[in-house]
């Protein structure tokens, strides 16, 4: 039979998640997405407390920030910017016209991070580029620029050996409080076509040499070919959005799929996909809600939530139970 694509290799890994993990994402738009389908099954995943983060240096300045247990004071959030003041370290998100708020959310944020590492069973970091932003000022380098003007920064490629260098005492102080830590590399499939097409592959060379002699060094390290799925299995613009840089929804769920082969055993796999399921049944808007065969709906789904529960005692269906007991006629 001849074969129409290349399939990317799958790795054959001991590491496997659990729903009673606490795990801990970092980085850029992966992160996001595969984050964002954590949570939604029911993992206890804290997810980009900063923000999405792109460089390997920046997402180190936050792991830092956590281990240190590092509270931000006002003059942390340096930067007023078109009405709002900024963290150079955080994603516009955590923006505010008031800097107090802005300096509140962020410790807010910081602390419940902070919680998550000291319990931490795994780490997913996912790298978006080696180009690094310094401040022309002070050469600090920036985790989000803010849409300040470009003569306020310079740029360039880090090396393989600055991102290794970074992260090997990193992974020293997380290995010396958690000694099972298990840590999961990847690098985003999304281009950065700013830095043209060549530039971007020179970057995602960089990253992936340096996650490489990471897991060389470090037996927990591990790496998930986000990046060759997409770019090697998937090498066809239907499986990008309109912007031809992002994977599209189709392309998320294909690598969403490939992570749960690597990384759920068949139990949690049954019951992640237990967890969808009751979420699209709960997403289901009913013609009559009143009626009476709604409302036997809505009491199979509480059953069905009850027997989960006591299978998997650490899943949290707080907000479904309310939603269904909401729902339900007296």
């Amino acid at each position: 039979m001849i074969a129409f694509k290349t399939t990317a290799e799958l790795p054959l890994s001991d590491l496997k998640l659990a729903h009673s993990d606490t795990i801990l994402m970092l980085g850029s738009c992966f992160a996001e997405n595969i984050g964002k389908m954590l949570i939604s099954s029911k993992f206890r995943c804290d997810l980009n407390p900063f923000g999405i983060l792109y460089n390997p240096l920046s997402i180190a300045a936050a792991l830092t920030d956590l281990l240190s247990d590092r509270r931000y004071r006002a003059d942390d959030a340096e930067l007023f910017h078109s009405d709002q003041w900024h963290s150079f370290m955080h994603h516009s998100s955590f923006s505010h016209p008031d800097r107090d708020t802005c300096v509140s959310q962020i410790n807010a944020r910081l602390e419940q991070a902070c919680g998550t590492l000291r319990g931490l069973d795994k780490l997913l970091i996912t790298f978006g580029t080696a180009r690094v932003y310094q401040l022309a000022a002070d050469g600090r380098v920036v985790a989000n620029c803010h849409k300040l003007p470009a003569r306020m920064f310079t740029h360039r490629l880090l090396t393989v050996e600055e991102v290794v260098e970074a992260y090997r005492p990193l992974m020293d102080r997380l290995l010396a409080m958690r000694p099972a830590l298990q840590v999961v590399f990847t690098v985003s499939p999304i281009r950065h076509l700013k830095d043209t097409l060549h530039g971007n592959q020179l970057s995602k060379a960089v990253l992936l040499l340096a996650i490489h002699r990471l897991c060389e060094l470090y037996p927990c390290c591990h790496y998930f070919p986000s990046y060759e799925i997409v770019l090697d299995e998937l090498r066809d613009y239907r499986f990008y959005a309109d912007d031809m840089v992002h994977p599209s929804n189709l392309a998320i769920t294909y690598l969403w799929d490939c992570f749960k082969r690597c990384y759920m055993d068949a139990g949690t796999q049954r019951i992640e996909q237990e967890c969808r399921e009751i979420a699209q049944a709960i997403a289901h808007r009913p013609f009559r809600p009143d009626s009476l065969e709604y409302q036997k709906f809505l009491s199979q789904i509480v059953l069905r939530i009850n027997r989960l529960t006591e299978k998997c005692p650490t899943l949290d269906f707080q907000n479904e139970l309310e939603i269904c007991h909401t729902r339900l006629k007296p």
